[in-house]
């Protein structure tokens, strides 16, 4: 009959068994995965040094890349943009210091900035779509034009393209500024626009636009809401808003897009616009001195060529134009008439 000592002895002699095993195990086992921890750590922190080395070239060589930008800007952009008046708008989120460097590009190549618009949170708003669609259509009734076809962002864009004026042929008969041949008033359009908290005016962009230069947001717009019963994430809904602008005012007049490497990634302005075959010009590399001068230089070849897209993102065709774009012979005219001489001088708004 088995009693508790046979029990007890039967427990001892287990754990007995696993004692040794575990001490045998470990003593076998602890010079090799010692060594080879310790050699896996080695290559990583070798790893670990070889990338930071690389990382330090790549910064010193992009410091050197936009430090010879900025000595040979003058040969690369001089004259480029000879007698053409821009007119820079911003999207909600757009960096001011990246705006400026580009404004400063710009003027660098003969240009002149007539003014800004600075769209606001609040056009970009899905829930503001219908005020922003109703708010275009009473503009044009006012001035006795058509509301257009298309979404509401789709008729501000072209409210807003008449009123800077970025449109072949937006003289008046009398061949003065201020109301096109839609009949349109530039400013009373960007007022109310801007008194509705849609945009804010600086300098005098109406009726001054030869060209345009749009800056995406510094970081991609948020997500919209899942469009699928997986969860997958919608089109930024600040995209949709933004974008038909940028498309209205590139089928009337030579514009770019530009913004930096996020734009041309997933979710981004710039990547969404090349997605799309909109008729706009893209620079995806803005915020250095190396990347704006190739943006400028991608505005003036959208002046004489058509739009192209540079950068280093996808379905760029290339860093800047090669060959570069000429440049314009000094008092030329641009489509719309009249030179950079001519024009307003842009004031602080």
């Amino acid at each position: 009959m088995i009693d508790f000592r046979y029990h007890l002895v039967s427990i001892v002699a287990v754990f007995l068994a696993l004692t040794v095993g575990l001490v045998l195990g470990t003593t076998m086992l602890q010079d090799p995965l010692l060594n080879t921890l310790e050699s896996e750590t080695s290559e990583l922190r070798e790893q670990s040094e070889t990338l930071r080395a690389e990382k330090e070239r790549a910064e010193a060589l992009n410091d050197a890349g936009d430090a010879m930008a900025g000595v040979y800007a003058d040969d690369m952009l001089g004259g480029r943009l000879e007698g053409l008046g821009v007119v820079v708008v911003s999207a909600p989120g757009a960096d001011e210091e990246v705006r400026d460097g580009l404004e400063a590009r710009v003027e660098q190549a003969g240009g002149t900035v007539e003014g800004r618009l600075a769209l606001t949170d609040k056009y970009i708003d899905p829930d503001q779509a219908t005020f922003v669609g109703e708010l275009a259509d009473q503009l044009a009734e006012d001035a006795d034009g058509s509301a257009g076809s298309g979404g509401p962002y789709e008729r501000a864009a072209v409210r807003l393209v008449e009123a800077v004026g970025a449109e072949d042929g937006s003289e008046g008969e009398d061949g003065e500024d201020g109301e096109g041949d839609a009949g349109i008033d530039g400013e009373a359009v960007l007022a109310g626009f801007a008194e509705a908290g849609l945009l804010a005016v600086e300098g005098e962009p109406a009726e001054a636009a030869d060209a345009a230069l749009v800056l995406a947001p510094a970081a991609p717009f948020p997500d919209g809401a899942p469009s699928t019963p997986e969860g997958e994430a919608s089109e930024p809904p600040g995209n949709d808003a933004v974008l038909p602008l940028a498309e209205a005012v590139g089928g009337d007049a030579p514009a770019l897009l530009a913004g930096g490497a996020s734009a041309a990634g997933p979710g981004g302005l710039v990547a969404r616009a090349r997605e799309d075959g909109a008729p706009v010009a893209t620079a995806d590399a803005v915020g250095r001195a190396v990347g704006d001068v190739a943006a400028v230089l991608a505005l003036a070849e959208a002046v004489g060529d058509g739009p192209g897209h540079y950068g280093v993102g996808p379905e760029a065709d290339g860093f800047l134009p090669d060959p570069p774009p000429p440049a314009r012979e000094d008092g030329e005219a641009s489509e719309r008439g009249g030179t950079s001489t001519e024009r307003r001088t842009p004031q602080a708004g």
